[in-house]
């Protein structure tokens, strides 16, 4: 559709949603045998256009590690589809569930049924444009939908790719593609679909509610936040500085779990930015040219950072960027790259610490108290992720209880997203319900609640029908207990 003006997109989107509507409920139950072949030829068709995608990636990004793009949008969604293609019969199953008494003694029967919802509208972000649609898809599809995608248009030629591929693996009444810009995503997001999933910032997602509200649609949003790193002093340096930064490093921290801010010791401030500087370095003895250090998606993201970074500059942080081989960034051709950029111990006055950073920019901050950076994190919107380094049982659990946060990964960061069995989700600004694995497979469908009565007529017999006289009150009485 991306090579029709926007009201041709916008009307062909209403006239893909009808047609899908009318074969949901037209077509009866969906079977697993044609879950299981839709969600293979989604399979199909990331894996064999891999090298396609990846390129245009990397078109799209000025530059893009094809590596990374290999392990977070190519093998992170399929390992999503195949996650969901193992276990949808399972899933599917119904569940039996306990009927009141006296009931159940005389054949009441009570079960819950997954029905698909029917029509659900994704809606992807930039950072992975394959992911954010395809991983949601997984879902999805395993629940019996038909789906409707709009793509991201800071992205248009990974956007326009997927609505091609799509078209050629799907029917456009199963999985519909749809590119464009503000005015077509506004007209998806007001759609009445039977449910949107949403994934990108958290200013635009309150546009999203606002549209789906008009409709009473149900919506998961998968935002962002600052996500906070604590590193207890019960852990090697080494060893949390290397983790840390190869999650800070993947898609130089355009990722919405993205380590945001690091406490570390007062004591070990040094050592950390040193630890830290000698392991980027050893990563990439150089950038401008480097094939595995990617670039800022755009000049307007390119800008944002740089003017969070002169805020900071200019309110008298103390600013050190990695650049191994002393590079000028000032010329660049095609790409908006950008030294991983270190903050130490920034005011809260600094736009660093009041916007999500979602670049190579992090933040350190020293602490002398664990329960003062439990303090911090509380009085801050309720991150996506939160990171803890510690191997101090106590420690751990009291930071566990005393935080509220999306998920928590230990030890080490970003990995929790990889184990589909978990759900993956945020809280408050960080999001809205969640999706992954069985989690996904519930969001999506209905849980349908059905009783079967017994034959015994049990208000009958216990004078539970008017007129209401003696043994109405005795069956009242012997009903209504403590």
């Amino acid at each position: 559709m991306s090579n029709l003006g926007d009201n041709s997109v916008i009307s062909a989107m209403r006239s893909t949603l009808d047609s899908q509507r009318q074969l949901c409920t037209s077509g009866g139950a969906v079977s697993a045998e044609v879950r299981i072949d839709r969600l293979s030829r989604a399979i199909d068709l990331v894996f064999d256009n891999r090298e396609a995608i990846v390129e245009t990636l990397a078109l799209d990004f000025g530059h893009r590690s094809s590596h990374q793009s290999l392990m977070s949008d190519i093998y992170a969604t399929i390992e999503c589809l195949k996650h969901n293609k193992k276990h949808l019969k399972k899933w599917m199953k119904t569940e039996k569930r306990k009927a009141p008494f006296p009931m159940n003694l005389m054949g009441g029967k009570a079960k819950v049924e997954y029905q698909p919802k029917g029509v659900i509208g994704i809606i992807g972000t930039w950072n992975f444009p394959l992911n954010t649609v395809f991983a949601p898809l997984g879902g999805i599809l395993a629940a019996g939908n038909r789906a409707m995608i709009k793509c991201s248009e800071v992205t248009p030629q990974t956007g326009a790719l997927l609505e091609t591929l799509a078209a050629k693996y799907f029917s456009t009444d199963e999985v519909a593609v749809f590119n464009g810009g503000p005015d077509v995503g506004a007209s998806f997001a007001a759609l009445p679909f039977d449910h949107i999933i949403f994934t990108g910032a958290t200013s635009i997602a309150r546009h999203i509610l606002r549209a789906a509200a008009d409709n009473l649609t149900p919506v998961t949003l998968e935002l962002g936040g600052k996500s906070p790193v604590i590193i207890s002093d019960s852990y090697p340096l080494q060893e949390a500085v290397e983790r840390i930064f190869n999650g800070k490093i993947l898609n130089v921290g355009q990722v919405c779990l993205s380590p945001d801010y690091v406490f570390v010791p007062q004591a070990q401030l040094e050592e950390f930015c040193n630890t830290a500087t000698s392991y980027i370095c050893n990563l990439f003895p150089t950038l401008r040219e480097n094939p595995d250090y990617s670039s800022v998606v755009n000049e307007r993201h390119y800008q944002r950072l740089m003017s969070y970074v002169e805020d900071a500059r200019q309110k008298g942080a103390d600013i050190r960027e990695i650049n191994p081989a002393n590079e000028d960034f000032s010329q660049q051709k095609g790409t908006h790259k950008i030294p991983l950029t270190l903050i130490i111990n920034p005011s809260d006055d600094m736009l660093v610490m009041q916007e999500e950073l979602f670049g190579p920019v992090i933040c350190v901050k020293t602490y002398s108290s664990v329960d003062g950076c439990i303090n911090y994190v509380n009085a801050r919107p309720r991150p996506l992720a939160l990171y803890y380094f510690g191997k101090n049982k106590d420690e751990q659990r009291h930071i566990l209880d005393s935080t509220v946060s999306g998920a928590v990964t230990i030890n080490d960061v970003i990995f929790h997203v990889s184990c589909e069995d978990l759900p993956f989700g945020g809280i408050g600004p960080s999001g809205m319900g969640s999706y992954h694995g069985q989690d996904g497979f519930k969001t999506f469908s209905h849980a349908k609640a059905i009783y079967k009565q017994s034959n015994v007529n049990f208000q009958k017999l216990g004078g539970m029908l008017p007129p209401y006289g003696d043994k109405c009150d005795k069956t009242l009485s012997a009903m209504i207990r403590k």
